[in-house]
């Protein structure tokens, strides 16, 4: 048998083409890492942290992003090994480890006893697609979010990331960053709402997009309203415009307990493609 050579090496400009062929094996799966390789050109200065690459012989296999968030992409159970020896020798450095849950079980299975103890583990994430028109009624009151409407969008979105992650945005002082990823998401045109006076009644935002696919995150119905039906209205809007403008391919993960929330993306037009899962510290 004819051995190969295997290495780790972090990635940069010269790695992009490789890369984005890696990514490409399943580019709505990989669409965090597609965007921000694409929008760094997995430049160090511009990633915010790095971009590792195993390769097999001349070829690269798989990779890694390493920021604030550790993600694997295509990652074999050899590649897996070879983040996990690097992860440990570098020390942690991510918030959260997250992707599909085969890779993300086969990274903390070498991390637990070196990294620190997580605050909470999500194995059951189901990952989401939708790809064409939604059948139910759109809401026709959801639509971008204007800048002048980010005074009244924002507490909505601390509430949801608090009720969603289990601790504040605003802790540790990232009020002024967190606020500036809500202005900047609503500059691109990736925050969609609805508003009535001073209340959000819903909203949702694209987390990334690639020319192969779009994220959402951020869904939000104000609790006094849930039940009613307008997370399946509203996620129809979001799919009808995402799918019209954005991109070709609108994909989301969702918590496997949260009943509620996976019908409603059921009857939007969500339908589950494979299983995420979450480890965060």
């Amino acid at each position: 048998m004819v051995r190969t050579s295997q290495s780790l090496r972090v990635l940069g400009p010269s790695d992009v083409a490789a890369g984005l062929e890696v990514i490409g094996t399943d580019p709505v799966v990989n669409v965090f890492a597609d965007y921000r390789t694409r929008i760094t050109q997995l430049d160090p200065r511009w990633l915010g942290g790095e971009m590792w690459g195993y390769f097999d012989g001349d070829r690269l296999a798989s990779m890694c992003h390493v920021g604030a968030n550790l993600v694997p992409v295509n990652a074999s159970p050899e590649a897996c090994d070879a983040f996990v020896d690097r992860a440990i020798r570098t020390g942690p450095r991510s918030s959260t480890i997250v992707g599909p849950r085969d890779a993300v079980a086969l990274l903390w299975s070498g991390l637990e006893e070196h990294w620190p103890a997580p605050r909470d583990f999500r194995w059951d994430q189901p990952h989401l697609v939708a790809t064409r028109e939604p059948t139910v009624p759109r809401d026709p009151l959801v639509r971008r979010t204007t800048k002048d409407e980010v005074d009244v969008l924002y507490p909505a979105c601390v509430a949801m990331y608090t009720e969603e992650v289990g601790i504040s945005p605003e802790q540790d002082g990232g009020r002024d960053l967190y606020r500036a990823r809500v202005n900047q998401l609503v500059g691109r045109g990736w925050s969609f709402s609805r508003i009535e006076g001073d209340r959000v009644v819903f909203k949702a935002e694209v987390a990334c997009a690639t020319p192969n696919a779009c994220q959402i995150q951020g869904v939000y119905v104000d609790p006094e309203l849930r039940g009613q039906g307008l997370c399946t209205a509203g996620m129809a809007t979001v799919v009808d415009i995402c799918l019209r403008e954005i991109a070709p391919a609108v994909s989301l993960y969702v918590n496997g307990h949260n009943e509620p929330a996976r019908a409603a993306y059921r009857r939007a037009g969500f339908e589950q493609t494979g299983t995420f899962a979450t480890i965060m510290f």
